[in-house]
């Protein structure tokens, strides 16, 4: 088993870059969202409902707009993230909104030492699954943090966008759908800022639709619905169009580009 240790320490010290510039981006909108707007996106509003009362678990939550979002909506939420700058954010974010969320900085798949209650629902979007080399440990985190019947819940990028690198501005295959190897980019720039200066140093891995799901089943989680959607909330690949909804699509929409997973602890 290699050691993954160098993998983690890379792409926490990028994320730690990223969070002053992320702050200051159009697509945080900072403003907006200290003024009470939701950070939050139509898919996980809709398949969580209403949240009042409910106890919430977000897995790497950046710098915590979704997490303290849920917590305006009456769950009471603990976030979970590798950066610490991330998590420093964040708690600075809880108490000048007056808010009563928790933050942990901690590796994803190390939840379960830091966080010990168990919850309604576990929460993790959009960008955070190609960070780790193997979803099994991961599954049974999330099995273990759940309540007997509680949801798990994700929204995220469809794996066939991950088979693409998309460093010099247009997408090039070059990644297997389900790539085992590490796969290494280094570039100027971030999603939320691609005319940074920053250099994003990043280590990632590509998991196929059913790796995700067996990870799930094999944790003991009952699959309640798996979807795909023509397009992403975000605007963060190139040559996207905008459509009436407010989502982005590809020209020649060819493959999806979310997909979302409800799941139940038996």
């Amino acid at each position: 088993m290699e050691d993954t240790n160098k993998y983690f320490d890379t792409n926490r010290d990028t994320w730690n870059k990223k969070v002053a510039i992320h702050a200051q981006s159009e697509m945080y909108n900072m403003k907006a969202f200290k003024s009470g707007k939701s950070s939050l996106m139509p898919y996980e509003l809709k398949a969580l409902g209403d949240v009042k009362g409910k106890l919430l678990l977000h897995l790497q939550c950046h710098f915590g707009q979704d997490t303290l979002s849920w917590q305006r909506m009456g769950a009471q939420c603990i976030g979970v993230d590798l950066s610490d700058e991330g998590i420093k954010l964040a708690k600075k974010l809880n108490n000048e909104l007056k808010l009563d969320a928790k933050f942990v900085c901690c590796n994803v798949l190390d939840t379960s030492e830091y966080v010990k209650d168990k919850f309604d629902i576990v929460f993790t979007s959009y960008g955070t699954i190609g960070w780790l080399p193997d979803l099994k440990p991961w599954g049974k985190m999330i099995a273990e943090r759940l309540k007997v019947s509680g949801t798990f819940y994700m929204v995220e990028f469809h794996p066939i966008l991950w088979m693409f690198d998309y460093v010099n501005g247009q997408p090039e295959m070059k990644y297997h759908y389900s790539q085992d190897e590490v796969i290494y980019e280094e570039y100027e720039g971030t999603y939320a800022n691609q005319s940074s200066k920053m250099v994003s140093k990043e280590y990632g891995w590509n998991h196929g639709l059913s790796e995700v799901v067996n990870a799930l089943i094999e944790a003991d989680l009952q699959i309640d619905y798996l979807n795909e959607y023509d397009e992403s909330p975000y605007d963060v690949f190139p040559d996207l169009i905008k459509a009436e909804s407010g989502m982005y699509k590809m020209k020649d929409q060819l493959f999806p580009m979310i997909f979302e997973i409800k799941a139940t602890k038996k």
